[in-house]
């Protein structure tokens, strides 16, 4: 079976190919047509899912998986989050989310200023890619928790809810 992830993101195509080990994962860039940087739960799922269908849509006969970063705001405290969706050869649509942390005031006002947090945790790290690399999670939890591990999980949720619906 073929899998499409709707991105080129390495820690987003290799957090799939650890989940779907026997299968072919291939990344694609596909649009998320939700803001470049997701400022709430419903904005951050919705790009999962949007990026999981396109991929979907390929080919009927494959799985969609799209991973999507962002930020959500409880009590004045913002949050790192992510989401994935998973779509099947029958269009059902499997979501999950995983790992949050409080993100710094520092990291929230430049987010606030329209700022991608990529970008803003390039030059808060003073590193090149962090995106592509420790992701902010990484940064924030110092290496115990890398953004590949953190989308891994999301994955593995996603596998476990599609293979169990597989059965009925």
């Amino acid at each position: 079976m073929k899998i499409y992830v709707g991105s080129q993101n390495p820690t987003k195509v290799d957090s799939v190919k650890q989940v779907f080990v026997n299968h072919d994962v291939t990344g694609m860039e596909v649009e998320s047509r939700v803001a470049a940087q997701p400022f709430s739960d419903e904005e951050t799922l919705e790009g999962a899912i949007n990026r999981a269908r396109e991929c979907a849509s390929m080919n009927k006969s494959n799985l969609g998986i799209g991973l999507e970063g962002g930020v959500m705001e409880i009590e004045g405290d913002l949050y790192l989050c992510n989401w994935g969706a998973l779509v099947d050869s029958k269009e059902n649509v499997f979501t999950a989310s995983g790992a949050r942390i409080a993100l710094p005031d520092e990291i929230k006002k430049s987010l606030e200023k329209g700022k991608e947090l990529g970008e803003v945790m390039d030059a808060y790290a003073n590193k090149h890619e962090v995106r592509k690399n420790e992701g902010a999670i990484g940064i924030f939890t110092n290496g115990v928790i890398q953004r590949e591990e953190m989308f891994s999980h999301v994955v593995k949720l996603l596998k476990g809810q599609w293979e169990f619906y597989q059965q009925f």
